[in-house]
Formats: structure tokens, C-alpha cells, sequence
């Protein structure tokens, strides 16, 4: 700031000090040119007759320019107003009027020091007109008029200074100032990373307020025509339509105990009256029918959200983590949309098996689309929708199957018809597991191979391979005793029902009273009279042994396939979890900056051959029909927008929305 002011100072300064020395130095030469040959300047001179005042004049001219030099050097000391005098005082008595000569020495010299004295005491007056040329006139104005900078190989003239302000010498900011002075060059600025998570940094405030309505803008990809006023459409038969959205809302409790995943955000954004505000608009521009949430906090449940969404038109149901966990799942319908037929709860937690010791739970509803009452008589396959929030931890893909195993048993279970086909499923959640992953694969493909394979390979989230330890998962993944197959189901479904069951006859029991075993007198029997003493006989026409035939079933016997799992839900992925438009990969959370996808909605399809393979990501649609999604976001896009959670986004994950569509069928 110094270095700045005394460089609007000494510049005019200087510029002002050249424009008097080149001034001096021209005075000097005409006058030497008065002691030349021309005629002019000859005859102005030779007219005054040459007496002892024009001797001194002349000497006095000659000292003056001995110590012209060594008053300049001077006089730069004393500033550029005091040099601007002394100059115009030194003109004024080398070119004066030659009538003016004729005074006194004594006059001439006092005349000199009174101009001096005057033009250094009262800058005020104007100066004496001893040049017949225009004089500076006064300016009136501010103390400081700028003059804007002109570009060009030179400086231009940067201000005129008013002599009124000479005499103030005041110095006041004003804007202008940036005007007339010289800009400096800028200096570089090293760019700093948007997210500077390298030690967990706290990130710095951006400099201008982000767009995030418009970095975080998220397009409708829509796959099919729009519906009409009943929500149905009309195509190769009518749909029943409905949205379902799955959001991971980032319970309180939770980003309290891991606050230094949020160093990068600002503490408002953080508060929870915040975020809720934020959430429930979120709700209530979408506005889906079906609701699945994952980190919901029980008491912000009941308290806030509950209630907000029964406001809203929802029907909820919660299902809270076991042990000490004060988050868990909830799953929100519409009455006006839907009609609950069933709502089983799920608990991972097995106690006395190290495999399911974790408190993660699920939750399953069994749901009957209400069609419109203009249809006439048409039905809509009920649809199961289900919600969990698998173990995190990377290194646990053991536990993670297993829940998974859980999961979709209650789905097989709650979803399967009477004819043992299943109706339309959608699972939908926080799985802890990046596409294509050994986890990801096994939910779309039906089927995984796990025997041998590392346990934190399972879900993908992270690369353990440089530790020399590793778990490795082992066949049979889980006992018999959870009452799962590998083929994920429920032991009881998977029991053949008895075709005959026999029926007994009074008289066919009453052959076994008189049997053998019957007969014979148990040994230690202790004799009493009309009671004991007595030996049962065999009455006449009774066999003596009666042929007992087994009618115990054996335990039937449930075939396990050696280190492979497997389930029949044919489940396919709404979403590609690749941007083409962008050419990078889809992104759902930002755990430690690093973008990655772990919330999914997978969704009842037909599988389609590919070639000699079958590939269930290659689907033809069956009795649920994806109509269109709500497009994902890149990591690159988040970076610009500082991350998760924003002002923008109140959650470390962004929200997946869905529409679907279900053929109607006629009775």
C-alpha cells in the first residue's frame, strides 16, 4: 500500500521536475543566444545603452548560471511546487522588459527576492506576467481531479493539480484515484484446488457466490410419452403410472460422529433445521408417490418428518436400527395411490453368528395400485417395494452377502403369488457397493461365485490387496441354522408339501393297547393292588403285533451348491452409471471428495439373450416398464459446487427418482 501511494506521488512529481528542466535548460539557451551575432537579438540589446546597471545585470546573469545546476538539484528536495516558483521567478529575471532596467541594483535584486519570497510563501497569487504569453489560469474543483489513463508506448499527463489544493496539501481517498495512476501489473494467483481434501483442510469460502441452481441442474430423462390426467397412457394397452424416489438424507447423529468428513462445509449449511427445510422442498418439487430413506434419525422421524410428510399426503413406516443405532429405513406411499396389503420388517442381526452381529435392517411393503374408478373392471399386479441400508464397512463383503441373502429371501417371500411366479419388485437403498462389483453383480445378475474371493473385494469400495492378511469368504458362506438356502429363500418355501397325509381310525389306535409293547410289564413297576397286579390280556381275534409302518417324513435334504449363491428375482438397474454427454462415471456420494455410486433402484425386468450369453442389463419390458429417471451428476460437477453437502443439496448423496409404469390387465 505504500509502494502504491508513493508511486502515484513521485510520478507526477517526477514528470512535473522534467517539464521545468526542460524549461530552464531552454531559458539558458536564449540567452546565450542574446550574446549572439543574430540582428534580433542583437538589436534588442544594443538599444539599452550600456551603463553600470547593465553590467551588473550581466553579472548577475553569470552567477545565476554558475548556480543554475546546484539550485535545481535544490530545489527537488523542496518538492514540485517550490521548483515550479523558483523556476518562474528565474524566468521572469532573465527576460524581463529591458525598460524595467533602468532601476537600481538594489531595486532589481530586492525585486528578485520579493518575487522568490512570494511565490514560495503565497502560491495563491498569479504570477507576475513577465512573459507575454498566457498565464495557468485557477482551477476550481476537488482537490485531486483524475484524468483517465491513456495507453501508448509513453505516459500520458495523469492530473492536473489545482493550485488551490498546493496550498491545503490535503490528501483524501477518492476513486478516482484508480484512474489516473499507473495499474499494476496483476500478480499471478496460484489456483487452489476446489476441494483441498489432502488432510482434511478445511476449504476456503469461495470468492463469489456459486450458481448452484445451475451447476447442480439435473435433467429428466424421459423414455416414453406423457400421461394423461388419470396418471395412465395409452400405447399397446394402459399403464399405471407412479414415481418412486430413494434418498440417503444423511442422519445428525451420524455426521456428528464423522465431523471430519465435513471440514469442507460451512457450519450453517450443517444445522439440521437447515438441511430439514432444505429436504422437504426437495420433497416437495418431486413429489413422488412412493418414498424409500435411508439414515433416517428416529427422533427427527417422529418429531418433523413424520408429521411433515403425513401433511404432505404420505402414509409412513419406519423401521429403526437394532442395538443402540438411532437411524434406521422408512418407506412413504400415498393413500390416494396405493393400498398397503403387507409391511414386514427386516433385522440383519442374528444373535450367536459373528457373520450378522451388525444392527443394519431392511424394510418390505407389499403394495396394490389403486386404478381409477372410470377404468371399469381392471387390476393392477400388486408391486413390492423395498428398502435397506447395507453394512459400510469395505473390508465386511462376507457380511454384506448375507444381509443382501436376508433381504432378498423377505422379498421372495413377500413377493412370490400363489402360482410362484412374483409380482413386480423394486429394491431400492444404500448398498455400500459400486457397480459392477462382485455385490452389484450378484443383485442384477442372479448369481455370484464367492468361494475363495477376498472379503473387501465384495463391494469394491476400496483396494486392500497390498495387506498381507485378507479375509477370504468360505463355502457354506452362512449356516443352516439362518434357515436361508443359497438360493436365497426361506427354508419353509422350499419344503415339498405332503400330497397325503393319513388319516388314523379309532379302531386302528385301538390295536396298539393290546400290542406287545403294550403287554409286557414295564421293569420297577411298583405292585399295587387292583391296579398293577393285574396282566393286561390280549382279547380274542387281536394280533399279536401290529404292523407299524413310518409315517415320519425324513428332514428333507437342502442340496447346497459348493460356494455359490444364486436368487430368481431378475432385477435389472434403472440407472447406466456412466454420463455419455460427459464421458465419465454417474456419481451418488462424495465420501473424503472422491466421487463414487452406491445407491441403486433395481426393478423387476425380462432378461434378453445377448449372443451366447445372457446379460439381464439387456432387458424387454415386462409387467413394470421404466418410463424415465432423473439424471445424475458428475464428480467433476460437484467439485465445482464445493462438494456434499451444499447449499444446494443437504445431503452427502444425492436422491435417485424413477417413474414406472404397470400394465393394466382386465379381470
Amino acid at each position: 500500500m505504500i509502494a502504491s501511494c508513493l508511486c502515484y506521488l513521485l510520478l507526477p512529481a517526477a514528470r512535473l521536475f522534467r517539464a521545468l528542466s526542460d524549461a530552464f535548460f531552454t531559458c539558458r539557451k536564449n540567452a546565450l543566444l542574446a550574446k549572439s551575432s543574430s540582428s534580433q537579438v542583437e538589436g534588442d540589446f544594443a538599444m539599452a545603452p550600456r551603463g553600470p546597471d547593465q553590467e551588473e545585470c550581466e553579472g548577475l546573469l553569470q552567477q545565476w548560471r554558475e548556480e543554475g545546476s546546484s539550485q535545481v538539484l535544490s530545489t527537488v528536495s523542496e518538492g514540485p511546487l517550490a521548483d515550479k516558483a523558483l523556476a518562474q521567478s528565474s524566468l521572469a529575471l532573465l527576460m524581463g522588459n529591458p525598460g524595467e532596467q533602468d532601476a537600481t541594483s538594489e531595486d532589481k535584486w530586492s525585486s528578485r527576492q520579493l518575487s522568490d519570497l512570494r511565490a514560495g510563501e503565497n502560491l495563491d497569487e498569479s504570477f507576475p506576467e513577465v512573459l507575454e504569453e498566457e498565464t495557468l489560469p485557477e482551477v476550481e474543483g476537488p482537490t485531486w481531479a483524475a484524468v483517465p489513463m491513456q495507453t501508448g508506448p509513453q505516459y500520458a499527463d495523469c492530473a492536473v493539480l489545482p493550485m488551490s489544493a498546493l496550498v491545503t496539501e490535503q490528501w483524501e481517498e477518492d476513486p478516482a484515484v484508480v484512474a489516473w495512476s499507473i495499474a499494476p501489473e496483476p500478480i499471478p494467483q496460484e489456483e487452489t484446488p476446489i476441494w483441498p481434501f489432502e488432510g482434511l483442510g478445511q476449504l476456503q469460502p469461495p470468492p463469489m457466490e456459486i450458481p448452484y441452481h445451475e451447476i447442480l441442474w439435473r435433467e429428466w430423462e424421459d423414455f416414453s410419452t406423457q400421461p394423461d390426467a388419470q396418471g395412465l397412457e395409452a400405447g399397446d394397452g394402459p399403464q399405471f403410472q407412479f414415481t418412486l424416489m430413494s434418498y440417503n438424507i444423511l442422519a445428525q447423529d451420524l455426521m456428528q460422529q464423522s465431523s471430519e468428513l465435513y471440514l469442507h462445509c460451512h457450519p450453517d449449511i450443517l444445522n439440521w433445521n437447515y438441511r430439514f427445510a432444505n429436504l422437504m422442498q426437495e420433497f416437495q418439487h418431486w413429489d413422488p408417490d412412493i418414498l424409500c430413506l435411508q439414515e433416517v434419525q428416529e427422533d427427527h422421524y417422529w418429531e418433523q418428518l413424520e408429521p411433515s410428510l403425513r401433511m404432505m399426503g404420505f402414509t409412513c413406516f419406519y423401521k429403526r436400527r437394532t442395538g443402540c443405532k438411532t437411524d434406521g429405513c422408512a418407506v412413504c406411499y400415498k393413500p390416494t395411490r396405493f393400498h398397503l396389503l403387507c409391511a414386514s420388517p427386516v433385522e440383519y442381526f442374528r444373535p450367536g453368528l459373528e457373520l450378522l452381529n451388525r444392527d443394519n435392517v431392511g424394510l418390505v411393503l407389499l403394495l396394490q395400485p389403486l386404478v381409477p374408478e372410470g377404468l371399469g373392471q381392471v387390476s393392477v399386479a400388486p408391486l413390492c417395494v423395498a428398502n435397506t441400508h447395507v453394512l459400510y464397512n469395505p473390508r465386511r463383503g462376507d457380511v454384506k452377502l448375507a444381509q443382501m441373502a436376508i433381504l432378498l429371501a423377505e422379498v421372495d417371500k413377500v413377493a412370490r403369488l400363489s402360482d410362484g411366479s412374483h409380482c413386480p419388485i423394486i429394491l431400492c437403498g444404500d448398498l455400500n457397493s459400486v457397480p459392477n462389483s462382485p455385490l452389484y453383480n450378484f443383485v442384477r445378475d442372479g448369481e455370484l461365485r464367492y468361494h475363495g474371493m477376498p472379503a473387501w473385494k465384495v463391494s469394491g469400495q476400496e483396494d486392500f490387496s497390498h495387506q498381507l492378511y485378507q479375509r477370504k469368504l468360505q463355502a457354506p458362506l452362512w449356516p443352516i441354522s439362518l434357515g436361508i438356502t443359497d438360493s436365497c429363500q426361506y427354508v419353509s418355501f422350499c419344503q415339498p408339501k405332503r400330497s397325503e397325509r393319513r388319516r388314523y381310525s379309532r379302531d386302528f389306535l385301538l390295536h396298539f393297547r393290546f400290542c406287545n409293547i403294550a403287554c409286557q410289564r414295564p421293569a420297577g413297576l411298583v405292585l399295587m393292588e387292583g391296579v398293577t397286579d393285574t396282566k393286561q390280556e390280549r382279547p380274542a381275534g387281536w394280533a399279536e403285533s401290529v404292523l407299524e409302518e413310518d409315517t415320519s417324513e425324513p428332514e428333507p435334504a437342502f442340496p447346497r451348491t459348493v460356494g455359490t449363491i444364486q436368487h430368481c428375482l431378475h432385477l435389472t438397474s434403472v440407472y447406466t452409471h456412466f454420463l455419455p454427454q460427459h464421458g465419465c462415471p454417474e456419481v451418488t456420494t462424495m465420501p473424503m471428495g472422491l466421487g463414487t455410486t452406491v445407491d441403486y433402484i433395481f426393478f423387476s425386468a425380462e432378461s434378453c439373450e445377448n449372443g451366447d450369453r445372457i446379460d439381464r442389463r439387456l432387458y424387454q419390458d415386462g409387467t413394470l416398464k421404466l418410463l424415465g429417471r432423473l439424471s445424475l451428476l458428475s464428480e467433476e460437477i460437484l467439485w465445482a459446487a464445493n462438494g456434499l453437502p451444499n447449499p444446494f443439496y443437504s445431503s452427502d448423496h444425492l436422491c435417485l427418482l424413477a417413474s414406472f409404469g404397470m400394465e393394466v390387465t382386465a379381470p
